[in-house]
């Protein structure tokens, strides 16, 4: 792969995962399954901006908790809520549906019912009490990088492994990922969690795989694959393992 290269698929996931004020590309046709192995660098980049308004705020004196709470806003602001919105589809759909058209089209409605709302509740709840558990500095900046990181990077291979549930949307139109592209973005995932620490990558890689594998197949028993919306669930779930795991581990 050419530096160019590498360079457009990071352009790429950024348009895509982010509403980042970035210039317009010509991709050249390229597909959003090819370049995925860049999503965990996105993931570095969201974290850093989570990482920066959390050190701004303590800087001007804001306490811990408020600190967390506006890094976890700036993660949102950054991503326009895409894997929030994913998360809320998927508690809705899998909650609510009786049948694995009905949930599909539950998914698709943009409405937001208690489901949806419990879910992201519960884990806007669970991040920011996690961050604002990590009271040192250094240690919160870590966790918000690796989590970012390390959840995105499950993405490629989830898309590897579980079919669309779709003959349309994000998920079929996406393309195929490589196995090769899953095991660059998996690599990526594995290097931003030495942030953690040997002990944190190890505690991490396990309750990462364990998340994985068991939203996989309950995917594939719920719709029978993977779609946009899935891929915005598991992030947050990745997200949400790496933060407690950063909690336990070094508070």
């Amino acid at each position: 792969m050419t530096p160019r290269r590498i360079a457009e698929d990071i352009a790429f996931c950024l348009v895509f995962f982010t509403r980042l004020p970035l210039p317009a590309f010509d991709f050249g046709g390229r597909t959003l399954a090819q370049a995925m192995w860049a999503a965990p660098l996105v993931g570095v980049a969201v974290g850093v901006i989570a990482a920066l308004a959390y050190v701004l705020a303590l800087s001007l004196g804001v306490p811990v908790q408020v600190a967390a709470a506006l890094a976890l806003a700036a993660t949102m602001l950054t991503t326009g809520c895409l894997h929030e919105d994913g998360l809320s589809d998927v508690a809705d759909g899998f909650g609510g549906g009786k049948t694995r058209e009905r949930k599909l089209e539950i998914m698709r409605d943009s409405r937001i019912g208690a489901y949806g709302a419990s879910a992201l509740l519960t884990s806007a709840l669970i991040r920011w009490s996690a961050i604002a558990a990590l009271a040192n500095p250094l240690y919160a900046c870590s966790a918000l990088i690796a989590a970012h990181a390390a959840s995105r990077a499950l993405l490629p291979a989830f898309m590897h492994l579980a079919p669309p549930a779709r003959q349309d949307g994000l998920g079929a139109g996406a393309g195929t990922v490589q196995a090769d592209t899953a095991y660059v973005a998996l690599a990526i995932g594995a290097v931003a969690l030495l942030a953690l620490g040997v002990s944190g990558l190890v505690a991490a890689a396990i309750v990462l795989a364990l998340v994985f594998y068991g939203f996989r197949a309950l995917c594939l028993r719920q719709i029978g694959g993977q779609t946009g919306d899935t891929l915005g669930a598991l992030q947050q779930a990745g997200e949400i393992a790496v933060l407690v795991v950063a909690a336990a581990i070094l508070t």
